[in-house]
């Protein structure tokens, strides 16, 4: 193995004793992971570290993540997460775990327009979390639902991810948009089915009952009162319109191709947002300076933690790059001969692996083309090889310790991120990369 393998083995090592062993605060145990990863260099360990550091302070998840909390906390404080609750509860209130389905349906709808597990983590979890949580969800296990969900942003068509793998050397011969769309819909449905099994399991697992009668008022009186809170949400609506082929070609007519091109939904979700919710709750907005100052003071603390944890992950994700992980790990994937069924596992692993310090995107570039080629060279349907690969990328929403989304997720719920790792690589991560080889061994059908 190379020294970036080790790199990212001593990484994680470092992560789990600093602060599952040690039992310090994530946060720590990022910055030092980062701090461990750079000796790596050797004596380039200066520049190493400046690199990454440059490319986690250019990430827009970096920012979307924090500008998600910011915008969180304006919506409890401001009294409006009140109302949706109410309004929610008088729909949704008599099922029990209700909003856990809801929270997973959305997610697979949002799917295929956001394209990013940061962008169903922030536009789902900011309106289903709080109601999750309300509705007698633990903070924790709400959080975790999200971030297990985000995955879906690339599982479901048509994702960024499918059209970049579509365009690698080794698939674009074989495969073409229409040849795969119907698989990878039968892919991610497989996915959302198992989702909904584990909202399912957890509902009776922890013991999520129905919300009290006395808590649901009739829906007319709920509409009434609450209503006006559900205009923040065209901060969803408006960079979601703007991704599919309509609202596309609007936003090219107005500002040009190239400038539609660098607008992105992570970042504009909670701009917008934002924006909405101070003109929706605008007469509850303080009015003095020092009201201000109280309000911002008192949130302040949620970033110390989610704050550094994100940022060093980026950095230490773009430290591991530079020392070659992905060129190491495709080198030992290539000198690998076995049946397909132990090929598609280590494909899945390999990607699984990739995709925690990267995102699903970044790994689909990486190492697609390559798990491509070495699934189809053991007997798997090009169909099959290509589905298989965008269901192993989607575990990149839940990977810890370096996924955006579980920050997203925890920083709305105001839980520490370390307490979902253990849940979510045991109820998400290997479970995905199950149905992933399942679809490439044909076990589970995902073409005629």
């Amino acid at each position: 193995m190379g020294v970036a393998v080790w790199a990212l083995i001593t990484y994680i090592a470092v992560i789990v004793v600093w602060n599952a062993v040690l039992k310090r605060n994530i946060g720590e145990a990022m910055v030092l992971g980062f701090v461990v990863v750079c000796l790596f260099g050797g004596t380039d360990a200066l520049s190493l570290a400046g690199a990454g550091i440059a490319d986690a302070a250019a990430e827009e998840v970096v920012f979307a993540a924090l500008a998600f909390v910011f915008m969180g906390y304006l919506l409890t404080e401001l009294g409006l997460i009140d109302r949706q609750v109410t309004l929610l509860n008088a729909v949704f209130g008599r099922m029990r775990g209700g909003s856990g389905y809801v929270s997973t349906a959305a997610s697979a709808l949002l799917g295929g327009p956001a394209g990013s597990g940061s962008g169903i983590a922030a536009s789902v979890g900011s309106v289903t979390i709080p109601w999750m949580v309300r509705s007698k969800w633990r903070p924790d296990l709400a959080a975790s639902l999200v971030a297990g969900n985000a995955g879906l942003g690339i599982s479901i068509p048509p994702s960024s991810s499918m059209f970049l793998l579509l365009g690698s050397a080794a698939v674009a011969p074989v495969l073409s948009a229409d040849q795969l769309l119907a698989g990878a819909f039968a892919g991610g449905l497989w996915t959302v089915l198992y989702r909904f099994l584990v909202v399912f399991i957890w509902v009776r697992r922890h013991r999520i009952g129905r919300v009290e009668p006395e808590g649901i008022l009739p829906f007319r009186t709920a509409w009434r009162q609450g209503w006006t809170s559900l205009l923040v949400y065209a901060g969803i609506a408006i960079p979601v319109f703007l991704t599919v082929e309509t609202g596309q070609k609007l936003l090219e007519g107005w500002i040009g191709e190239d400038a539609a091109g660098e607008i992105s939904i992570v970042v504009w979700i909670p701009v917008l947002m934002i924006i909405s919710t101070l003109l929706v709750a605008w007469r509850r907005l303080p009015r003095t300076g020092r009201g201000w100052n109280e309000l911002l003071a008192a949130m302040a603390p949620r970033y110390a933690i989610i704050g550094a944890t994100l940022f060093f992950a980026f950095a230490a994700a773009a430290c591991l790059g530079e020392l070659g992980l992905v060129a190491e790990l495709t080198g030992l994937m290539e000198r690998i001969d076995a049946p397909a069924v132990v090929i598609a596992t280590l494909v899945g692993l390999l990607i699984v692996i990739v995709s925690a310090p990267l995102t699903g995107t970044a790994t689909i570039a990486a190492v697609g083309g390559v798990s491509f080629s070495a699934l189809v060279a053991a007997g798997v349907h090009p169909v099959a090889a290509a589905v298989a690969i965008l269901i192993f990328a989607s575990t990149e929403g839940a990977s810890p310790p370096g996924a955006a989304p579980i920050y997203i997720a925890s920083g709305i719920a105001g839980v520490d991120p370390a307490r979902m790792f253990v849940r979510l690589i045991l109820w998400f991560v290997l479970p995905v990369l199950v149905i992933g080889v399942l679809v490439a061994v044909g076990l589970l059908p995902v073409f005629a």
